[in-house]
């Protein structure tokens, strides 16, 4: 969390957010009236947000990491935009900190060179779809990182991605794993294509694949800019 996003909580007479995420930051939001919801309730929950910043209310809408990467950002301006001009509310994005961030420097610097960031949740996006942008990133070799890698329902999404990242890369890229990026729990693994399945990955775990340059070293994963030394 950013120092804007807090003082944005903070400033907030509504906050409205997934029951997980208002949990998260109960200490912040402690007397306030909220509006929380669960999973795939998202258009509700940002629709009564707009509601209630058309009636006049300060309405902070919480997303986890950063609102403008897989968060509520762009629903809450879709929305907003529905709204006549004469009475539309003003929408600020409050930057925060998203995982692929955190985890990154967790892991060390494995970000420095082209990266993509690729959700393997098929909730809103064809499976196929998702197959395709990993191919195509695993032969640009981009670095890329997963987000939504493993659910209970989704256990086999992270091992075709393995399959498809292997027909372009070597077996042995280090793979960086962070579960609770940034919050309390926070675990972090250095394992490599070959391998990485095999450890313990859930919703709350990011996953960073290298690239052909990246190597690991003292315990860090470091991707090479390119810099002579």
């Amino acid at each position: 969390m950013t120092p804007r996003a807090r003082e944005a909580i903070l400033g907030a007479d509504r906050v409205v957010g997934y029951l997980t995420y208002l949990d998260l930051i109960k200490d912040l939001i402690e007397g306030k009236e909220t509006v929380g919801t669960a999973m795939m309730q998202e258009v509700d929950r940002c629709q009564q947000a707009v509601d209630l910043a058309v009636a006049g209310h300060q309405v902070v809408v919480v997303s986890s990491g950063d609102s403008g990467i897989y968060g509520m950002a762009g629903l809450v301006l879709e929305l907003a935009n529905k709204v006549p001009a004469d009475n539309r509310p003003s929408v600020d994005i409050v930057p925060g900190l998203s995982a692929v961030n955190v985890a990154a420097s967790v892991l060390g610097a494995p970000l420095m060179h082209d990266f993509a960031v690729i959700s393997l949740s098929d909730l809103m996006t064809p499976w196929d779809l998702i197959k395709k942008r990993a191919d195509l990133c695993a032969e640009g070799d981009m670095v890329i990182s997963l987000y939504n890698p493993r659910s209970k329902k989704r256990v086999t999404h992270l091992d075709e991605v393995r399959e498809i990242v292997l027909k372009h890369r070597d077996p042995k890229t280090p793979v960086g794993i962070v579960q609770k990026a940034g919050r309390p729990g926070q675990h972090m693994v250095i394992s490599d294509l070959e391998n990485f399945t095999k450890e313990e990955v859930d919703m709350q775990t990011l996953v960073i694949i290298g690239n052909s340059q990246t190597y690991v070293e003292n315990g860090r994963m470091i991707t090479p800019r390119g810099y002579k030394l």
